[in-house]
């Protein structure tokens, strides 16, 4: 029987046959690309598990009372929650003990703990990073310290505290850097005028600070 006659579904047939042998390097390689696509998304690693952090809304200064309009909360994987992070509930209504950039965590190293500043009357208690942690390390609470700071570029060096007051030096303090952090060190908790500490804090971002026992 001539092709001509052959039935209506008998000549589809025919015609995808000769379709797909034309065109069998093409599908071909799209078939390929198909399973290459699917094979890297079975293998792909799962996206990192993303928590709540509680960061700053806007900058504040040290001694601020925190509101509910000061912090916001940000998603982030769960291995980048620092040490100490708190969350609202624990934070609005307590005071910081030093400055906060916009958008840096909320921890317990940053707020004033009841009873930390008594016996400081009109002090705010301040957070430093002192980039030596040797320097650190033989601090005491009740130390009386200044703070020089030194421009790394030229070298100058300016006075940015006299007498501050050593509250506490945490032992849980890391000298490795983190992320965001210039330089490596050690904290310490001073005792300081609200004004001597804008001076630290403004001079801490551009600054080396090294520590001088005063008594």
């Amino acid at each position: 029987m001539p092709t001509t006659e052959l039935p209506d579904l008998a000549r589809t047939r025919l015609r995808t046959r000769r379709w797909v042998l034309r065109h069998r390097r093409g599908l071909a390689a799209v078939l390929l690309g198909v399973a290459t696509v699917a094979a890297l998304r079975t293998l792909a690693p799962a996206p990192p598990d993303q928590v709540e952090l509680l960061v700053a809304a806007t900058d504040l200064s040290a001694g601020t009372q925190v509101s509910a309009d000061d912090v916001t909360t940000v998603a982030v994987p769960s291995d980048a929650v620092p040490e100490g992070a708190h969350g609202r509930a624990e934070v609005v209504g307590r005071t910081l003990a030093g400055p906060l950039r916009r958008g840096e965590p909320v921890t317990d190293a940053g707020l004033v703990v009841e009873g930390m500043l008594a016996g400081y009357p009109g002090l705010v208690a301040l957070p430093v990073r002192i980039p030596d942690p040797d320097a650190v390390e033989m601090l005491r609470a009740g130390d009386r310290i200044d703070l020089v700071a030194t421009d790394p570029a030229s070298g100058a060096a300016t006075q940015v505290a006299s007498g501050a007051h050593v509250i506490t030096v945490p032992r849980t303090g890391s000298s490795t850097p983190t992320a965001g952090q210039a330089l490596p060190g050690r904290l310490v908790v001073l005792a300081v005028t609200p004004t001597a500490a804008r001076n630290i804090a403004g001079a801490a971002t551009t600054r080396y600070l090294s520590v001088m026992i005063s008594g």
